[in-house]
């Protein structure tokens, strides 16, 4: 297992010209007995400067919240289960108490920023809520507590709204981290049932970001492989290049413990640090010393080798790598900051301006209109759909094709169009009213229009449903495309909804009507010049005297078919006509009226020929009328939504003056996040001198 220190040797020349200055030490990568005397010294020294206003302004970007931009920042994430003495090592750092408590003692992430200074008064203070809360140093972990109820509420449960911690204070190392709530498993009296989740959750919200580097405090006593903190902390770092574990309670277990940091079972890429923190009523000086002498006398903590063991080894490697990680992301943070900021005013820019007379909403209304028009003509009338690709009911030209296949084929499917059912009923009945002092061999046309005038109305049902669902479509397209057109202008947004719905209303109304006419006039009168209409009628008449014949003759074995009849048989009782598949004939036999029966077979074959010519006729009808609707629609009428608009007064634009909330709400934050990026940007570039020059260090 390579140390952080063997890794990136060359790197610790950010604190040279500090060291200059001060007794030469052994170098971190070589054992070294740590005295007394060095442990009773400050724990690291500060960022010289050159270093030090990178961790300043890398806070200054957290304080203004940036990475609720989406700018990540590089941060020291710690983590550890419940116990494992993940506090106490924060403790040692700050050289200040927190919080204590069996369970959870962290419920919110704990932002804590320390900062060497050379002031013999230490400052501490909280940042929260918007505040900032001045905390004398003994009474910081009371402070913490009541911070943590009023984010988090009284009790047990937590919080992933962060709390930071300030410690301006002599000898301290220039750190910020991150203190995050310990893992527990098992929820206590007054944690919620899925605490594991909500803390999981948080852990994973820190941890994730590559510009994390993640602490891992590990308890002596356990088995590192089986920490829930190390199994987290693998899933987003899976060979563990920016982990760095902290072992604790050696004092516990000090056997075995110098195969397990060396061992590395669980992939530390950065190298384990082994410390002693302070017990009981200890002061920190006292700690360290302890600490020092228990590495120096144990028989088994002695081996460790003297480069990873300490506080003060831990807050030099912190520190180190702090350093590293900024100089690094720093020039990334900067492209992401101009890149967002650089969307954020073109988002803004592209926002309608505010409207401030009656001459900029009717401006700003001719314009949503003239641009819904050529939307609508788009996809109701030229079938171009670049403006919804993906959004297949907005194809307005492919839709109305199947919504039309839909009516034919209901049309030809229907009850009126089986050709077979009660096979010359109707037909007979209507020749026997239609019966009148006339020549005997002429063919009433009265019956054959009372007979079709009855199919139609039966069927009439069918184009007004087509027609009511085509229109209610039309309404569901015009009213959307207009929202999105004006969804920038709150109130034109609601009334042009209206307006459109009003409109299509209207011309639904007439379009049925319409239709209805369509009807009408087919039950009016039968016409047709198709001359399909004749053939139809001329082959289906073939087959009249054989078909007559067998339903007037006797029961005896019939005569071989005509070749022009190979499709009328008996089977069974039933027989099956060309055209009509197998009729039901014994009802006919009753009639012993053979030119009653010739006339109902003619008028049934003029009524199939006619009522295909009529279907036929009726969907290209309704095709032709409904494409014509459209077009009126999208190159005329819609421009009667803007006289609805405006109103018989000409006041409706007045209306537009006033902005959608979410309109107003979506400025004010784009313009609050282009004031953050701006002022992080410009902090940024204040020190990016100061990043070339800590890069040149580390070449």
């Amino acid at each position: 297992m390579g140390s952080y220190d063997e890794a990136d040797s060359g790197s610790m020349g950010f604190i040279n010209d500090y060291e200059d200055s001060q007794p030469a030490t052994p170098p971190m990568d070589q054992p070294r007995v740590v005295t007394a005397a060095a442990a009773q010294a400050p724990i690291i020294s500060s960022f010289n400067d050159k270093i030090r206003p990178l961790l300043d302004v890398i806070d200054r970007l957290r304080l203004l919240m940036v990475m609720k931009e989406g700018i990540q920042l590089p941060t020291i994430v710690v983590v550890g289960d419940q116990s494992s003495g993940k506090s106490s090592v924060l403790e040692s750092l700050a050289g200040v108490n927190l919080p204590r408590s069996q369970g959870i003692c962290t419920r919110v992430p704990l932002i804590i920023r320390l900062q060497n200074h050379a002031s013999p008064r230490p400052e501490l203070y909280l940042e929260y809520n918007g505040k900032m809360v001045p905390v004398e140093e003994p009474q910081i972990a009371t402070a913490i507590n009541i911070a943590t109820d009023e984010i988090a509420g009284p009790g047990k449960s937590i919080s992933d709204t962060p709390l930071t911690l300030v410690v301006r204070k002599d000898g301290v190392p220039d750190l910020t981290m991150v203190d995050l709530p310990g893992i527990t498993r098992v929820p206590v009296h007054g944690q919620p049932n899925n605490i594991y989740e909500q803390i999981r959750d948080i852990i994973m919200q820190y941890i994730t970001p590559k510009e994390s580097i993640i602490l891992n405090v590990l308890s002596a006593t356990v088995d590192f492989s089986t920490c829930e903190s190390i199994r987290m902390s693998q899933q987003v770092d899976k060979n563990g290049e920016r982990t760095l574990a902290v072992v604790t309670k050696v004092d516990r277990a000090p056997e075995g413990l110098v195969d397990k940091v060396t061992a590395d079972d669980v992939n530390i890429g950065l190298g384990y640090v082994c410390v002693r923190n302070r017990i009981g009523d200890e002061s920190y000086e006292e700690a360290r010393k302890e600490e020092a002498r228990l590495f120096e006398t144990n028989a088994h903590l002695s081996c460790i080798d003297k480069s990873i063991v300490g506080v003060h080894v831990l807050a030099q490697k912190l520190v180190q790598i702090q350093a590293n990680e900024i100089a690094k992301c720093s020039p990334e943070i900067v492209k992401n900051i101009s890149a967002k900021l650089d969307a954020n005013v073109s988002e803004l820019e592209k926002m309608p301006k505010v409207l401030t007379s009656i001459a900029d909403a009717t401006k700003a209304m001719m314009w949503i209109i003239q641009a819904a028009k050529e939307s609508l003509k788009k996809l109701l009338w030229r079938g171009e759909f670049d403006e919804y690709p993906e959004d297949n009911t907005k194809h307005g030209t492919a839709r109305f094709v199947e919504m039309l296949n839909r009516f034919s084929d209901e049309l030809h499917n229907c009850e009126e169009s089986n050709l077979s059912k009660d096979f010359l009923t109707e037909e007979i009945k209507g020749l026997e009213d239609a019966k009148r002092i006339e020549l005997p061999n002429f063919l009433p046309c009265e019956a054959f229009l009372r007979i079709f005038r009855r199919k139609v109305e039966r069927i009439s049902y069918l184009p007004i449903k087509f027609t009511e669902k085509y229109w209610d479509y039309i309404d569901d397209v015009v009213t959307s495309v207009l929202t999105r057109h004006s969804e920038m202008y709150y109130q034109l947004k609601v009334s042009a909804k209206g307006a459109a719905h009003n409109l299509v209303q209207k011309l639904r109304e007439q379009s049925i009507n319409r239709v209805k006419e369509i009807v009408e006039m087919e039950k009016l009168t039968g016409y047709t010049c198709n001359p399909d209409y004749m053939r139809e009628w001329n082959e289906l008449m073939n087959q009249q005297d054989y078909f007559i014949n067998q339903i007037t003759g006797t029961d005896m074995m019939l005569p071989p078919y005509p070749e022009d009849l190979q499709g009328f048989r008996e089977i069974q009782g039933l027989r099956e006509v060309q055209g009509f598949g197998k009729i039901q004939v014994e009802h006919l036999r009753q009639h012993s009226n053979v030119l009653i029966l010739q006339q109902a077979f003619d008028l049934k074959m003029r009524t199939v020929a006619y009522w295909k010519i009529f279907k036929v006729r009726l969907v290209d009808s309704m095709a032709l009328h409904l494409q014509y609707c459209v077009h009126n629609l999208v190159n005329n009428d819609i421009d009667e939504i803007v006289k609805e608009l405006m109103g018989p007064d000409g006041h409706g634009m007045e209306k537009m003056l006033v902005e959608s909330p979410a309109i107003v709400a979506k400025r004010e934050n784009l313009k609050n996040s282009i004031k953050v990026l701006k002022e992080s940007k410009d902090s940024v570039a204040k020190v990016m001198d100061r990043i070339v020059v800590y890069d040149a260090y580390l070449v």
